[in-house]
């Protein structure tokens, strides 16, 4: 099978890489767009018909959650015929888009568990590079002083958009430490470039996510690197909270109270159909305008109506479903503490579901392709433990 050939994995593999690292170390943003195209859509495509078999597993194993998708992708391009947006045909490529990126994980699941998380700590060092960088530039070459508002290079320029890429960076490293003494160093200094950046962003929601998931994340991994890393959160978010309380408290609640009345009182106005896919908004709050309502459920609200919410909704819970099913891998408790940090930065400003590949992607579509990969890591898990048994 053309899938199964040892340069499709690559181009699959390096793609997944691209989608990960590149969002902050391609030169721009057209170019990371361009590099999905090529490594990641186009591969799909090529041996999607070869691998025809395996996507049809995955709907069959994973009936709710690939039905839910599609259910929520028919919506949205329904939701078209009364939307305000210029160009209703790039909103349907948009979603095209979306359905190929979630088609590349069921073949990227043929690769293994034990190599998808080698790509995915791979992806995650680099960004761990791009972190030092930013620090490094800003701090360094700019002569900022470390009060001043970490910003990123490439597309993580956004402190708070680019502190949730790399929140999500720590939490697929965090708990697969590699064996070997040299690499657990090179996981180290990894890891705190990447904590570094969250601090440093001053990002409250990132921060917050990433901490109370680390905090919680000892019930479902149950052993001691889990609660150790729980202990040092809680101390290292005290100290943070005491060195940096002004920071922290001069920016009250960013309006976010006042910002969420405001949209409830919008989606009231079109509650059923919403103001259709990719219409622009503007939300009014204290006197003043925010280009999008800082919160990813309503945000699907406005744009797609109650029914697309509640789409979007069954798309995330059957997401968590799949994944609870895996809870005993160790592949299951890391994509566990991924949805909920995840579903906890969906609160505080991530507003993009069916934009063009960007931050939001890493607390939204990443996690619901990797849950679809599950099934096959079931399956491989299942055969280990048939070996080891009659051994």
């Amino acid at each position: 099978m053309l899938y199964q050939k040892d340069w499709a994995r690559a181009w699959l593999g390096f793609g997944l890489v691209w989608f990960l690292a590149a969002i902050a170390l391609a030169p721009s943003n057209k170019l990371y767009q361009q590099g999905l195209v090529l490594f990641l859509w186009l591969p799909t495509l090529v041996l999607a018909w070869s691998a025809r078999s395996v996507l049809v597993q995955a709907c069959k194993r994973q009936p709710a959650l690939w039905g839910s998708v599609l259910l929520l992708m028919v919506w949205s391009g329904v939701t078209l015929a009364w939307s305000a947006t210029e160009d209703p045909g790039r909103e349907l490529k948009r979603m095209l888009y979306i359905l190929v990126f979630l088609l590349a994980f069921p073949l990227l699941a043929q690769l293994g568990q034990a190599q998808i998380r080698r790509l995915l700590r791979m992806g995650s060092a680099l960004l761990a590079l791009a972190a030092l960088m930013s620090i490094i530039y800003l701090y360094g070459f700019k002569g900022f002083p470390l009060i001043a508002r970490l910003t990123g290079i490439g597309e993580i320029a956004h402190p708070i958009l680019g502190a949730y890429v790399i929140g999500a960076a720590v939490l697929l490293m965090l708990y697969d430490r590699p064996t070997h003494r040299a690499a657990q160093l090179g996981w180290a200094a990894a890891l705190a470039c990447l904590g570094a950046f969250v601090i440093l962003s001053q990002s409250r929601g990132a921060v917050l996510a990433l901490v109370l998931t680390v905090v919680i994340a000892p019930l479902w991994y149950r052993d001691r690197h889990s609660r150790l890393f729980s202990l040092l959160a809680v101390v290292a978010t005290g100290l943070a909270f005491f060195a940096m309380y002004n920071v922290i408290a001069q920016r009250g609640s960013s309006f976010r109270p006042e910002i969420f009345g405001a949209v409830i009182n919008m989606i009231s106005q079109h509650p059923w159909t919403g103001l259709g896919m990719g219409s622009p908004y503007v939300v009014q709050a204290s006197g003043l305008q925010f280009d999008h309502s800082h919160n990813m459920f309503t945000h699907v609200a406005l744009e797609v109506g109650l029914p697309g919410m509640l789409l979007w909704v069954a798309v995330w819970l059957y997401t968590l479903a799949e994944i609870v099913r895996a809870r005993g891998t160790l592949f299951g408790k890391i994509l566990l503490g991924l949805w909920v940090y995840s579903t906890l930065a969906m609160q505080f400003d991530a507003a993009s579901l069916t934009g063009t590949p960007r931050a939001e992607w890493f607390i939204s579509w990443l996690p619901v392709g990797l849950a679809m990969m599950l099934p096959w890591g079931r399956a491989e898990n299942g055969a280990c433990g048939k070996i080891s048994g009659s051994t």
